[in-house]
Formats: structure tokens, sequence, C-alpha cells
């Protein structure tokens, strides 16, 4: 793909400036996304990507398969802060696909206790 991701990081990302310029100076993604929700690409493998910035470009094309936002940030060697915030506005844009963990605000299945606690009453 010509101009797009090569499979390195951007150069940029070294700057101590540059997290910054990428998320516009905000600190927290629009949406809550755990590290471990997975994305994919909401864009087909012929669209032009060249408009969209180095960063969403890289991030769209490893999208491609299902990857973690941790997985995202570690293979662009992004500070996850800054993986969370693009992929969050990337995911308002209908770029990419989040898919959240079911956790129920930390609640445990009261199904499955019930069924551990029978379980163990039989022992």
């Amino acid at each position: 793909m010509a101009g797009g991701w090569t499979g390195e990081p951007p150069a940029e990302t070294s700057s101590l400036v540059r997290p910054y310029a990428v998320t516009g100076g905000r600190t927290a993604p629009r949406m809550q996304l755990a590290m471990e929700a997975l994305v994919s690409s909401a864009t087909a493998g012929h669209i032009d990507l060249s408009a969209l910035t180095p960063e969403r470009q890289a991030i769209s094309s490893l999208c491609r398969q299902v990857r973690s936002v941790a997985e995202i940030s570690a293979m662009l060697r992004m500070p996850l802060g800054v993986a969370r915030i693009v992929i969050a506005d990337m995911a308002a844009e209908g770029l990419v696909h989040v898919h959240q963990p079911q956790l129920d605000a930390g609640k445990p299945d009261l199904g499955l206790l019930e069924r551990v606690l029978s379980g163990l009453r039989r022992l």
C-alpha cells in the first residue's frame, strides 16, 4: 500500500510533544474503552486511507485482523492512553468496530455463583 503503514511505527512517536498533538490535548477517550476490548477495521481493503493521519492508517491496517487495544498500543509503540483516545475517535467516525467485554460493572454472575454453591453442597 503506497504511503500506508509499513510495519514500523511512525517516526514522530519518539517526540514528547507528539502524543499531545495526536490526541488534540485530550487525556481521556470520549467513550470508556477497556484495554482488553477488541478492535476490528470497519473499512474495506480497497478504500483509500491516505486522508487519515499516519496513526489512524496504522490502526486501520492492523485491525484488519481483530486485535485488542493493548496489542495495538504495543505494536505501534504508542502510549496506551493515546491509543485509547485515537481508537475511540475512530470508532465514533465509523472507521473501526469496538467489541467491549461484558463485565457488568464488576458484578459476578449470580446464576454461576448459585451453581457453584449447589455443587459444593453436593460434595
